[in-house]
């Protein structure tokens, strides 16, 4: 057995104190034949520390397309020649994803927006979107607008959002690499107001945007650090006219060592599956890293791309006899 996997059954496993870079990077740098290993041990990390529970979520856009920033990755730039164009969802519309979202059993509903930041109209329709759902759907509310000032960080706990999403994407040290128009320190200054709110910090990124395994390490120490509630894993789905249109996807067995590295970074946090997935591990990867450390999923489509069906990951999780996380254990 190699050391830094002994290490983590003391550390993590026993003391449920997370590896440090140095580690994480250890077990980024597995060899193969000790990658099943390493998804065990995330695993029994993820049950003593996190119990068998799997949260479900699922995600809407609200407003779709036409954002101003430049994240590589993505197809809702305005500034890049992708297909994906500016729309915005009606208040029923959003009312009845939520309740499409409830139905398959799903605790969690994300209202996701492509923008820098919410302005006057993004915010009034979060307010009424809300309003809307809180009084027809019994299912939690996320939210997920960009950048936020004060004053919209306290307007949204007014509204009883419970959780919000901003994800790093990257490491700090390749976040320039990837976006240009704003810094890893404007996200992160965002977490701070939202984690000092009280609002469920959800945080996480993209894995296969050029980064090498030395800055995947990093990355895993920084939201380490960080401490979100929810870590959302991406793996990159290369999107046509985008600036990692061409980009090779992660390699299955590199994404499940990395959804190990992650739970032995983070055992109390919740590692959620999110983008990507079902082109990097396919039916049988997906099922390996929820065995391998992760308790949380993203039920149906994406923002830009086609995820499983909603009945697909649920059966898979009854398979495994992985429970689903009541609505009444989140409220």
């Amino acid at each position: 057995m190699p050391e830094i996997l002994d290490q983590a059954r003391t550390q993590v496993l026993g003391d449920g104190v997370g590896l440090d870079q140095a580690g994480v990077l250890a077990v980024l740098n597995l060899p193969d034949e000790h990658v099943s290993a390493a998804l065990q041990l995330a695993h029994e990390v993820r049950m003593r520390w996190c119990g068998p529970e799997v949260e479900v979520e699922g995600i809407v856009s609200l407003k779709t397309g036409g954002c101003p920033e430049d994240c590589h990755f993505c197809s809702q730039s305005g500034l890049f020649t992708s297909p994906v164009r500016s729309v915005w969802l009606d208040i029923p519309s959003l009312v009845e994803a939520a309740k499409q979202t409830a139905a398959t059993g799903a605790s969690e509903f994300c209202i996701v927006a492509a923008v820098r930041g919410p302005d006057d109209r993004l915010m009034k329709q979060m307010r009424e979107g809300v309003a809307a759902i809180r009084a027809a759907v019994d299912i939690q509310v996320a939210a997920s607008l960009g950048m936020l000032s004060q004053e919209q960080v306290d307007d949204l706990v007014e509204m009883g959002v419970h959780r919000y999403n901003h994800n790093l994407e990257t490491c700090r040290s390749y976040f320039p690499n990837v976006v240009t128009t704003h810094s890893w320190e404007e996200r992160w200054e965002t977490l701070r107001m939202v984690r000092e709110s009280g609002m469920e910090v959800c945080c996480g990124g993209i894995l296969g945007l050029g980064e090498t395994v030395e800055q995947r390490a990093e990355f895993a120490a920084q939201l380490a650090e960080l401490d979100p509630h929810e870590v959302p894993l991406n793996f990159l789905n290369p999107r046509p006219g985008t600036p990692l249109g061409d980009r090779p996807v992660v390699e299955g067995r590199d994404a499940l060592r990395a959804i190990a590295a992650f739970r032995l970074a983070m055992p109390r946090t919740i590692l959620r599956y999110a983008g990507g997935r079902e082109i990097t591990l396919g039916d049988l990867g997906t099922r390996d890293g929820l065995l391998g450390g992760i308790n949380a999923v993203i039920v149906g489509n994406y923002l830009t791309t086609l995820g499983r069906p909603a009945t697909a990951d649920l059966k898979l999780l009854d398979e495994l006899k992985m429970p689903v996380k009541a609505l009444s254990a989140t409220l």
